[in-house]
């Protein structure tokens, strides 16, 4: 059973919301579930755009799909979302260069399945530990692999907002793909980097374990992101796997 709640935020600094949420927890195509976070950029309109493109393509193709392998099918979709973007960013010169994070799950039982492409991450929380499953498609990301940078030190570096892979930049573009298994109990987090980059992940873990429910979490993450600054928009998704009574 899924206990799921989204919530989207303009945040304190941004004149709109370039962010695009989805999410559903009945079967669509040959999914029995789907959840999706896009951040978009390339200006605001540009930006919002292109992430309400990305989410509707992916829709779209999940809904048509008789594809039998989850990731899969999420990739694909991941690459339709690709070319509806990057199609609609010729259509206007002021549209140049527009393009969207994507993370996005669907669930088997207990097995959760994943795809990302940027720097919009998935976590899962436990009362004894968060672990962010996606890997950021992102300068400070490759910059950490080599050792150059510390993780702690890559919150504040100036770079920290670049990203190295985004849907709808160029003609193509490969998704990661992530599979882990659930304990009952455990939380997954899809969220914007106008989260994290104004909430620790131990702070994080703490508001969703202390929280009574999904609801009161999402609502309490938003609110200390924008008391943190808010220097962004701000999306989570959060999804409670629990055993079936």
């Amino acid at each position: 059973m899924l206990k799921v709640f989204s919530r989207t935020d303009m945040g304190r600094m941004r004149k709109s919301n370039q962010d695009c949420v989805y999410t559903s927890d009945s079967p669509m195509g040959d999914l029995l579930n789907i959840f999706i976070v896009a951040d978009g950029m390339g200006g605001h309109a540009a930006g919002e755009l292109a992430s309400r493109v990305a989410v509707n393509s992916m829709i779209d193709c999940i809904r048509t799909s008789s594809e039998k392998n989850p990731a899969v099918s999420l990739k694909k979709a991941v690459r339709a979302a690709n070319s509806a973007v990057f199609a609609r960013s010729l259509e206007d010169i002021s549209r140049e260069g527009m393009g969207t994070t994507i993370v996005s799950c669907t669930f088997i039982d207990n097995v959760v399945q994943a795809v990302n492409v940027g720097d919009s991450r998935m976590y899962v929380i436990s009362p004894r530990s968060i672990k962010q499953i996606t890997v950021d498609h992102s300068l400070v990301e490759e910059m950490i692999r080599r050792g150059g940078l510390t993780r702690e030190k890559a919150r504040s570096h100036p770079d920290k907002n670049v990203i190295t892979r985004a849907v709808g930049i160029k003609p193509d573009v490969e998704a990661d793909v992530f599979s882990c298994i659930l304990e009952p109990g455990d939380t997954v987090l899809l969220c914007t980097d106008g989260l994290t980059n104004m909430v620790t992940d131990e702070r994080i873990k703490q508001i969703v374990t202390g929280s009574s429910d999904v609801a009161a979490a999402a609502d309490k993450l938003i609110n200390e992101a924008n008391e943190n600054g808010g220097l962004d928009n701000i999306s989570v998704v959060l999804i409670k796997y629990e055993e079936d009574l």
